[in-house]
């Protein structure tokens, strides 16, 4: 069964909920949607702590950026 077609359905059913529910389920999923946003930051903190420790970042002016990228 392909993606779009369990779409389809899970659309079909979700017609079938009371407004009430409906409201639920939008609630659930932006929570859940948070959840995931807040888990992608984190893991995007971790990477650029890791990245700072092994001194794989450049700290500089914009001036001194475009210099560096310059030089390459």
């Amino acid at each position: 069964m392909s993606q779009t077609m369990q779409f389809h359905q899970v659309l079909e059913i979700i017609d079938n909920f009371s407004l009430d529910e409906q409201d639920d389920l939008i609630n659930i999923i932006r929570h859940r949607q948070i959840e995931k946003r807040r888990d992608q930051i984190a893991e995007n903190i971790n990477q650029a702590r890791e990245d700072y420790q092994q001194g794989n970042v450049f700290r500089g002016s914009v001036d001194d950026i475009i210099a560096e990228l310059n030089n390459d």
